[in-house]
């Protein structure tokens, strides 16, 4: 009796799920689950069932027989059997297995948190040009990576043993004298095993790793900085911190350290800019250029009959820093106008501005009154040097009284 062929069902979502294609290698296989299952481990707060989907897809993609049925017959014939059944190991177990763990030792990991890796932070500085137009740069970073050779034993024959000086605990306690019937007691990782709690036999290191479990290697980040990000926004790639046995490995976060501008200062989405008027631009009209930060050259110049007041603003809509995520939006650019007078002026000078300016306000007071008014003589000063000044000069006089003789008395008689 003959059996039919089972009917065909989908056979590219596992596919789909790890994101490569259907001629996909065994080594993209593993790159591509070893990037999605780190960012969707639950430890990590990501989503258990695309965790769960993850560990089903590598599971039978990387077996040259399962993988071989799916692209066949697909998903359903998998399920019916003819591959010895899909899905049936613990998803944290094939995740541990595949950092170097083992994935029968002590049970299932279901239940057990692995210890997570510490991220690594890295300063980026960026000008408010990149900011402004959005670039990539390229990295080269060194970070340690499980031991291909041992699979992160550390060792040729995968064994290990409990490390006598900590008794496999990993930490030591040590006790340092203070005084007379004083001690303290302090805890630190053992420099035997380097708090790892096991130590491996010198002649069955691993030639590659010498027992480290780890070795190092060099990779290029490509950072990609997009268009309105903010000065210590962070960009991150999950995953790649130093990798350890039994670890969720940590994220690179790049940090973006904004450098200052000769021109520009950046608040939010908007931009301010510095420009002074002479007064006659001030009360007679100005025409400048600004060059912005793409390059472009724009005219700013005032309406017929305006005048312009020291420290005011004008605004120019859409001239800002564009929106993260959102670049065809932008803020505002900002002009602070700073007027310089002259001087001073000569008599002519005077007579013809007199004669063009509104009439000065007319004294209220009479001849005889201002007879009996002192004259006075204005000069110029520096008003933050003379309060600096008047400052120091009263903190040195009090130091003074402190050191006179009896001031101590009088502090004390002041207390009681």
């Amino acid at each position: 009796m003959f059996g039919r062929a089972p009917k065909k069902s989908n056979n590219t979502r596992y596919y789909e799920i790890l994101g490569v294609s259907k001629n996909a290698s065994q080594d993209d296989l593993k790159k591509a689950y070893k990037k999605a299952a780190i960012k969707n481990h639950p430890d990590k707060g990501g989503d258990p069932e695309k965790f769960k989907e993850l560990a089903q897809a590598y599971e039978v993609l990387s077996d040259p027989e399962k993988r071989e049925i799916y692209d066949q017959y697909g998903e359903d014939a998998l399920k019916e059997g003819m591959g010895g059944g899909a899905g049936a190991h613990d998803p944290f177990d094939i995740f541990s297995s595949f950092f170097g763990g083992s994935p029968f030792g002590g049970g299932s990991s279901r239940g057990r948190r692995q210890r997570r890796g510490e991220d690594v932070a890295h300063p980026l500085k960026v000008s408010l040009e990149d900011l402004y137009l959005g670039t990539s740069k390229k990295l080269s970073l060194s970070r340690n990576v499980i031991c291909s050779k041992c699979s992160g034993k550390g060792s040729k024959s995968g064994a290990s043993m409990q490390c006598p000086g900590c008794q496999g605990s990993g930490m030591k306690v040590s006790i340092r004298h203070l005084g007379p019937s004083m001690i303290q007691q302090m805890q630190h990782p053992c420099n035997e095993c380097k708090g790892t709690g096991e130590t491996i036999n010198d002649k069955d290191r691993c030639p590659q790793c010498k027992g480290e479990k780890v070795v190092p290697e060099k990779k290029v980040l490509e950072v990609y900085v997009e268009k309105g990000m903010q000065n210590g926004q962070k960009i991150t790639f999950p995953g790649e911190a130093d990798e350890a046995p039994d670890t969720v490995t940590g994220d690179i976060v790049f940090v973006l350290q904004q450098k200052d501008h000769s021109k520009f200062k950046r608040k939010g989405e908007d931009l301010f800019v510095e420009h002074t008027l002479s007064l006659t631009e001030a009360l007679c009209g100005f025409q400048f250029v600004i060059t912005h930060l793409d390059g472009r050259q724009l005219l700013i110049k005032s309406n017929p009959g305006e005048v312009v007041k020291p420290d005011s603003f004008k605004a120019i809509n859409d001239e800002g820093m564009p929106l993260y995520q959102k670049p065809f939006m932008k803020g505002k650019m900002y002009i602070h106008f700073t007027v310089e007078f002259p001087d001073s002026l000569s008599p002519d000078q005077v007579k013809a501005l007199e004669a063009i300016l509104p009439p000065k306000p007319t004294s209220q007071l009479t001849d005889m009154e201002l007879d009996e008014c002192e004259e006075t003589t204005l000069y110029d000063v520096n008003i933050e040097e003379e309060l600096r000044r008047k400052q120091q000069a009263a903190h040195e006089a009090y130091d003074e009284d402190e050191d006179m003789p009896g001031g101590a008395q009088r502090v004390q008689c002041a207390q009681q």
